[in-house]
């Protein structure tokens, strides 16, 4: 159970995913998390289920340990500073916005707060988030606590900080790729002569079927391609093919544009 208070300043489809995430995983008490929103009437779902809402920061801050800050880029120094009366020693900061540094964040909070920076990603709403986190808190009963909090929600990995920009694009950015790849397939899926939905049913549980496959074995991709990929086969002609357009070279080539934008800013 996480006997921590739990904050998240902005409650919008994030926050609000990871507010009913937790809620859903039964490890903290509803009335134990506090969500802010400008408008309040967005947040009535979590209301209704026991979570403390108000449209005041500070105030939240106050209430809870653990801070976990949902917003975007030209808003987190600002509302750091406007919760900078409730940062006292022992509480700890989570910030979820992208491209602003861990370095950054613990300069604007000040020395008595543990900072933590974590990416996750869009399923998170299902509870099924890649997420990525990196700190420089050294206590491990502290950081056990985050990742603990995280795996709630889906999986997570501890990473150097210098690795989170790569990790924004591979985890977070890579749910769109990923997607790209289920539409396309739908596409052609369609004009082999399959409906919209049932290319779309058709598509998504091969793909879920194949990753699974991946996470459960620990084996490379390559081995399970082998398994189906028989001489002169049907398999591996549309592989081929596929290759020869260019597709994993693509693939590689956008990762790598995605991750030069974040570094160039």
């Amino acid at each position: 159970m996480i006997d921590q208070k739990i904050t998240i300043i902005g409650g919008g489809n994030l926050g609000g995913a990871i507010a009913s995430g937790l809620i859903k995983s039964k490890q903290i008490e509803p009335s134990a998390i506090t969500v802010t929103r400008r408008r309040l009437n967005l947040l009535e779902g979590l209301k209704e289920q026991g979570v403390y809402i108000t449209s005041d920061n500070l105030e939240a801050a106050r209430r809870s340990e653990i801070i976990i800050l949902a917003v975007k880029p030209y808003q987190i120094f600002p509302i750091i500073e406007e919760i900078k009366p409730a940062l006292v020693e022992g509480k700890i900061i989570i910030s979820l916005v992208a491209g602003i540094g861990l370095q950054k964040v613990e300069e604007a909070s000040g020395k008595n707060v543990m900072v933590f920076r974590a990416m996750p990603n869009t399923a998170i709403a299902i509870q099924e988030s890649m997420t990525l986190i990196s700190t420089n808190v050294a206590a491990q009963d502290k950081r056990d606590l985050i990742v603990h909090l995280f795996d709630q929600l889906g999986k997570t990995a501890v990473i150097t900080e210098d690795l989170m920009a790569a990790a924004t694009v591979l985890a977070s950015c890579g749910t769109a790729f990923a997607l790209r790849y289920v539409r396309a397939a739908m596409q052609g899926g369609v004009e082999m002569g399959f409906g919209a939905e049932m290319a779309q049913f058709i598509t998504a549980q091969t793909v879920k079927g194949a990753v699974q496959l991946v996470l459960n074995t620990g084996t490379h991709p390559e081995r399970e391609i082998d398994k189906v990929t028989t001489p002169r086969g049907i398999t591996i002609t549309g592989l081929n093919e596929m290759e020869h357009k260019g597709f994993s070279s693509s693939v590689i080539q956008g990762l790598v544009a995605s991750f030069n934008k974040i570094e160039k800013g």
